[in-house]
């Protein structure tokens, strides 16, 4: 409902259309808010602020092995690991982004390699629902340097064998995700997933 009044406040020019899209996307915020344990003024404002044609976030994720244990990275915000990653920045490609978040939160530097999967976050576990559709992209990357460090936003790093996996932030990878990034790595010739 909150990409169909976006859409509509975009492009309509009539103003009983744009007031229908308003209530549109008002109902859109009530239901988000109802499903999540978000303030309705918070959800709104974020609401507001998207304009334009609506369309899908971009989410990288950094797949690092070393030897057969995976990178993970401890999210500051919820105490959880997850692999390195997050939205690409505008006017960086999807490889050069993971690169930087990879660095950015590990203190590694990496060379993507292959694209294992792409991933639309509304058909897998992720919790909790965001207001925005995001599609996550997880690239195998290979060691190239660097050493384990915090950033802004992560206050560990480690490396974990698959029967190691610490508690995961679901909001951002789920188990099911890592278990298949493994499989990735003992069968290298997998096609990417995707969906």
């Amino acid at each position: 409902m909150q990409a169909v009044a976006q859409n509509g406040l975009s492009f309509s020019r009539d103003p009983y259309d744009l007031e229908r899209y308003e209530l549109v996307r008002r109902i859109a915020s009530e239901i988000m808010a109802a499903g999540s344990e978000a303030d309705i003024h918070i959800i709104s404002g974020l609401f507001s602020k998207e304009v334009g044609y609506s369309t899908p976030k971009v989410d990288v994720r950094g797949v690092v092995f070393r030897g057969d244990s995976l990178l993970f990275v401890r999210e500051r915000s919820d105490g959880c690991w997850t692999l390195p990653g997050g939205y690409a920045d505008i006017c960086d490609s999807p490889a050069e982004s993971v690169v930087k978040e990879i660095y950015e939160e590990s203190g590694y530097k990496a060379r993507p390699v292959k694209l294992l999967a792409v991933y639309d976050r509304e058909k897998h576990a992720h919790k909790p629902p965001l207001p925005y559709h995001i599609y996550k992209l997880f690239f195998l990357c290979e060691l190239e340097g660097g050493a384990p460090r915090t950033g802004y936003e992560t206050t560990e790093t480690a490396f974990f064998a698959e029967d190691e996996i610490p508690e995961l932030s679901i909001r951002r990878i789920t188990p099911g995700q890592v278990a298949r990034m493994f499989e990735h790595h003992r069968h290298p010739d997998r096609p990417a997933d995707f969906d």
